[in-house]
């Protein structure tokens, strides 16, 4: 599967599928770590400090998160932000439509994409104990692809 690319804008809120459309056109060229989350998902919460992280320590190379809210409730993605806010960008799918069309099978999924758009590597889950794993991942491919530029 290909996608589009994107650089974060903090805290901007985009909805549905041409939200996610735009991101990834304004962000081509750079790599993206696309993740879909939800409220109800602890797994979710101890993913965010971590993204915020890499977001602010990548983004002047390339590099950029977009993460793309499943809840059904509005209220519910806005409160879980309030409480763990995002430095990067977030759409709004309550119908799953990204979702299904990236075959996501659980929270979170992440995807690492590459500046030409293609699906580098994915992740069901986020384990703490893994992040050095995926950071080197997102090294790597912002090495790569420096290099070959």
């Amino acid at each position: 599967m290909k996608a589009n690319s994107s650089h974060a804008n903090n805290n901007v809120h985009f909805r549905g599928q041409e939200g996610l459309t735009q991101l990834l056109e304004k962000h081509e060229g750079d790599v993206i770590y696309l993740d879909f989350w939800a409220s109800w998902c602890g797994p979710c919460r101890k993913s965010f400090p971590w993204m915020n992280e890499m977001q602010n320590k990548y983004q002047q190379q390339g590099f950029t998160i977009i993460s793309i809210n499943l809840d059904a409730e509005y209220d519910l993605a806005m409160a879980f932000l309030k409480e763990h806010p995002a430095s990067f960008s977030v759409v709004y799918d309550p119908k799953g439509i990204t979702a299904r069309e990236y075959k996501v099978k659980g929270m979170p999924t992440s995807y690492l994409i590459s500046r030409d758009g293609q699906i580098k590597k994915a992740h069901t889950g986020f384990f703490t104990k893994k992040t050095s794993i995926y950071e080197d991942e997102i090294k790597q491919l912002l090495t790569k692809e420096v290099r070959s530029n």
